[in-house]
């Protein structure tokens, strides 16, 4: 008598860590808290966390908020935000610069939107960057001079704009690049500015000279972009007529070719092969504007299930918004990092050891990624300690829960990087610049989501992945010729679009022996 296969039950899955709020701070009338965020949101979101608790009430201007500062909490939120939270809808001044973009986006609109976009900063195309990526810092690199000092942050800017507007347009736009970083800086102020302060719940029909600036930087930028779209587009136009044009030649020269082997075949002569294959093939053959590999020319190309590519509105939206998050934060990474460096010497050594080791003098490829591991370590400590994206919020729909309670419809939930990651619970001497915490034989467990630089979730920035091979490749290869020895003394950080330094980080180069 056999007996029967048993399938064992199912594990039941986890229960969430329970959430229990508590009453924060008491505000002012109307402003609630906003005006102790404002001044230095950084402290105030570590005072929620460390004098009320993981779950803290408190109140954004007329906003009613919930800040959760415990991992399972934070991960909870972020890998059901689409199911249960909303994006927020009151940075009016982010919108004008970035369109309705795929990070604006929700519902079927985000996942059409993500869908188109995403093929387009895969791991396998960031390949195809990579070089480009080297190849600028290279080009930074031979223009500075030992004992030069340098704005740390305007130079990694530099760089991470050079290679920006290579990968998404294809070239470095000449003359025209200083007027549209300048206009993009521009704009990073004005959002910067209206988080902090009390234009955050302005209007949009509200002018202030603030918003004026924006407007011009945002008319600016729209001029260049729609000029680089139009130009692409009258390129693939031009190209598809030229394969057409191609093709059909190759079908007359095929059809002749065919009459004369006819006629010869009846004169008793051999008829002539191969040469159709070679005339077609050579029609389509030569690079031109449809082979271009640039992101501007993917998401042009891109269609989604139902065969529609994204608009005119839409191409720009999305180019924008890859141009911001693939120039600034990058950059805002590595000033960082550099900081960091600059008071680790020992760290700084065994970086040295490291880029002797793997590339012998030669610059890195994409292919020495996986081996530059200090490096990484050194990448992933710094986003620990200064995460350019320092806070995520999520207005909650009808029926979110956390932690296994209900959320009040409409209350914004925050979470913020720069707290949690500083949070001793997770990371012993939460403030000590430590790359080898992320070293894969580290004795210390660091749960999930108490590192989350690039968000989490189904929403996790697109371009991690760029980001983190920017990163380490540019790091390594400036580093490979020039210490930057940094100014002695603290530097503090500014919580606006980005966590960037308060103050201009100055540097004296130096090379590397």
């Amino acid at each position: 008598m056999s007996v029967p296969f048993a399938v064992p039950p199912r594990p039941a899955p986890p229960r969430p860590l329970p959430l229990r709020p508590v009453s924060g701070p008491r505000g002012l009338p109307w402003l609630g808290n906003l005006p102790a965020f404002g001044k230095d949101p950084l402290s105030f979101l570590v005072r929620l966390r460390d004098d009320f608790g993981d779950a803290v009430t408190w109140s954004l201007g007329p906003m009613r908020s919930l800040f959760i500062s415990h991992p399972k909490h934070i991960a909870e939120m972020l890998t059901t935000r689409e199911q249960a939270f909303d994006v927020l809808d009151i940075l009016w001044a982010f919108k004008q610069v970035t369109g309705q973009s795929v990070i604006l986006s929700q519902g079927a609109e985000w996942r059409r939107k993500r869908d188109l976009v995403q093929p387009t900063v895969r791991p396998r195309q960031v390949r195809t960057y990579a070089a480009t990526m080297v190849d600028c810092a290279r080009l930074a690199a031979e223009r500075w001079r030992a004992g030069e000092q340098i704005d740390v942050h305007e130079e990694m800017a530099l760089i991470t704009q050079r290679i920006v507007l290579r990968t998404l347009f294809g070239n470095d736009l000449g003359d025209r690049t200083r007027a549209l970083s300048h206009a993009m800086g521009v704009a990073e102020k004005v959002v910067s500015d209206e988080l902090r302060g009390i234009n955050l719940f302005l209007p949009g029909w509200v002018r202030t000279p603030g918003r004026r600036r924006l407007l011009a930087a945002v008319a600016t930028i729209d001029a260049e972009v729609h000029r680089l779209i139009s130009d692409r587009h009258a390129g693939q136009v031009r190209e598809a007529g030229r394969l057409g044009r191609a093709d059909r030649d190759a079908r007359a020269g095929q059809d002749e070719r065919a009459g004369q082997d006819e006629r010869a075949g009846r004169n008793g002569r051999t008829g002539r092969t191969g040469h159709v294959g070679r005339a077609d093939s050579g029609g389509r053959a030569g690079a031109g504007p449809a082979d271009r590999d640039d992101l501007l020319s993917r998401l042009l190309a891109a269609r989604d299930a139902a065969g529609r590519p994204l608009s005119p509105k839409e191409v720009r939206d999305e180019a924008v918004t890859l141009w911001a998050a693939g120039h600034e934060t990058t950059s805002t990474a590595l000033t960082w990092a550099w900081y960091m460096l600059g008071r680790s010497p020992d760290a700084r050594a065994r970086l040295d050891d490291e880029l002797a080791r793997v590339l012998g003098g030669r610059p890195p490829t994409v292919d020495d990624y996986d081996r530059l591991t200090w490096t990484q370590q050194i990448v992933k400590e710094t986003l620990r300690l200064y995460p350019p994206a320092w806070i995520i919020g999520a207005a909650a729909r009808e029926g979110a829960t956390l932690g296994g309670s209900r959320i009040p419809a409409g209350t914004t939930v925050w979470c913020c990087q720069w707290s949690t990651h500083r949070d001793p619970r997770w990371f012993p001497d939460p403030t000590a610049f430590r790359p080898e915490r992320w070293s894969a034989d580290a004795p210390d467990v660091i749960p999930d989501h108490a590192w989350f630089p690039f968000g989490g979730g189904r929403r996790t920035c697109l371009g991690a992945r760029f980001a983190e091979v920017e990163a380490v490749l540019l790091l390594a290869t400036l580093a490979q010729r020039f210490h930057l020895d940094i100014a002695p003394g603290p530097v503090t950080p500014k919580a606006g679009l980005l966590l960037q330094p308060a103050t201009p980080l100055r540097a004296t180069l130096r090379r590397a022996d």
